[in-house]
């Protein structure tokens, strides 16, 4: 899902920037570059991320920083990692050509860093809200009602006011 969100940031960014880079069609043009490189593109992208996501829940907890810091500093240290991997990009990538240069692009790379801050934020509110630790059920004598939801016989029987 915080793949999905990403991707539905791009745009903005792209026309806040004033920069073409595009992460969806990076991935997508690697594949094809017909019509359909953006769904292929897509496709890569959120399953990269929910690889990420995978991997991400499983560590987040021994993460040694405060928990809303935890999705944003892993996905921003996915991205200072793996920048530099853009000038292999730059001479490799098969659609080269159709797409901007990344080697010394701060555009490029202050987009890309908006994305992972955002990718971040959605992933760790994810699998904090997924991963909650269960609330605490009262035990049953502290119950005032039964589970049918008529309240308790209990009390019923005793008289007891409520």
């Amino acid at each position: 899902m915080a793949a999905g969100v990403w991707a539905a940031e791009q745009p903005l960014d792209k026309r806040l920037l004033d920069c073409p880079y595009d992460d969806v069609e990076l991935l997508g043009k690697a594949v094809t570059r017909g019509d359909g490189w953006y769904p292929i593109g897509l496709a890569i992208h959120v399953w990269n991320g929910a690889v990420f996501g995978a991997v991400y829940s499983n560590v987040a907890e021994y993460l040694p920083v405060p928990r809303v810091l935890r999705g944003p500093m892993v996905a921003l240290s996915e991205h200072l990692a793996l920048w530099p991997l853009g000038s292999v990009s730059d001479r490799l990538h098969p659609a080269r050509r159709q797409l901007p240069e990344l080697r010394g692009n701060t555009r490029a790379f202050a987009q890309s860093t908006v994305r992972h801050v955002l990718f971040g934020v959605v992933l760790g509110e994810l699998e904090r809200r997924l991963n909650a630790a269960p609330e605490a059920t009262p035990p049953p004598s502290q119950l005032d009602f039964s589970t049918n939801g008529h309240g308790s016989i209990e009390r019923a029987v005793s008289g007891e006011r409520i």
